[in-house]
């Protein structure tokens, strides 16, 4: 990633952006999955997997996040319980349309953190989580050094006129898919919303970051309250998060059925990327068990060495 630094003044007017979220109905009486993009990701990276299940016979809903889509002026002052607002949002309309059916929620990266707080809100109504590439820090192999300076200007205004953009490989080891994604993000400008609805924004706001922070903490002081299953699924080589992410949420939860999926030839968007019918199948399977109530136990597995 390289820093860009970019100081505006003018007044951000909103797009107000429609709901265009993911929606697919799946069989009567079925269960339904909340599937929550990353931040500021979009939910067409979860398209494939939301086809997936669909197929499968569930309800399928994606939400996406609050004021992603609108100009990154707007989206760089919004709050972590903003995002959760959402989710909760979704689940809540959910609930009140179907509360018959099983709900099980999926997130991507910052997703699977407001999937994981969902399950510990409402313990009783959701059946079980998995967790895509959960990012608690960002310490993957790609992730520059700049990093670090985060601490210093978290509480510095300075904060709010500092970029990271992205560069390759962008979450993605496929080569034609990140060449697409490339074609978008070495040329788009700071304030260009143009291919964002599709590849997400090519910049990065510090402010989201530094807020990122907080809501690890806030998920820190509730993890061993989460009893819920929990599905984690992660590449071994996750270019963004290192699987001591996974490691992390895996030792705190309380969760008496808590399985980790390793993946060997994905980056961090695991949900595009060349394994994404392995993380569908997988989901299916870990979800079908729990429907089920198979001995989920044996369905336990550790970190691979």
């Amino acid at each position: 990633m390289s820093v860009k630094f970019s100081v505006h003044f003018k007044k951000t007017p909103r797009l107000n952006v429609q709901e265009n979220g993911l929606l697919l109905r799946g069989e009567q009486g079925n269960p339904t999955v909340i599937l929550i993009h990353g931040l500021t990701g979009t939910p067409n990276e979860m398209k494939f997997l939301a086809h997936f299940l669909n197929r499968k016979g569930y309800s399928v809903i994606c939400p996406r996040l609050a004021n992603h889509g609108e100009p990154i002026e707007i989206l760089k002052w919004t709050r972590w319980e903003e995002f959760y607002g959402s989710v909760r949002k979704a689940f809540l309309d959910l609930n009140l349309e179907n509360n018959q059916s099983s709900v099980f929620v999926a997130g991507l990266s910052m997703g699977a953190l407001l999937a994981l707080l969902l399950a510990e809100e409402f313990p009783n109504a959701i059946a079980g989580v998995t967790c895509l590439s959960p990012t608690l820090f960002y310490d993957g192999w790609n992730v520059p050094w700049t990093r670090h300076l985060l601490r210093l200007v978290s509480w510095n205004p300075l904060k709010h006129f500092f970029y990271f953009k992205e560069e390759p490989p962008y979450g993605i080891k496929n080569e034609a898919i990140r060449q697409k994604v490339h074609e978008y993000y070495r040329n788009a400008e700071l304030h260009e919303l143009n291919g964002a609805a599709k590849y997400g924004y090519a910049y990065f706001p510090v402010t989201l970051l530094c807020d990122l922070n907080r809501l690890v903490r806030h998920l820190n002081k509730k993890l061993s309250r989460i009893h819920t299953p929990v599905q984690i699924i992660q590449a071994k080589d996750d270019d963004m998060t290192s699987i001591k992410n996974s490691e992390f949420i895996y030792d705190r939860i309380s969760s008496k059925i808590k399985q980790v999926f390793l993946l060997h030839n994905s980056y961090h968007v695991i949900t595009a990327d060349h394994e994404r019918e392995t993380v569908s199948e997988e989901m299916s399977r870990f979800f079908g068990l729990i429907r089920k109530n198979m001995p989920l136990e044996k369905t336990v597995s550790t970190l691979e060495n």
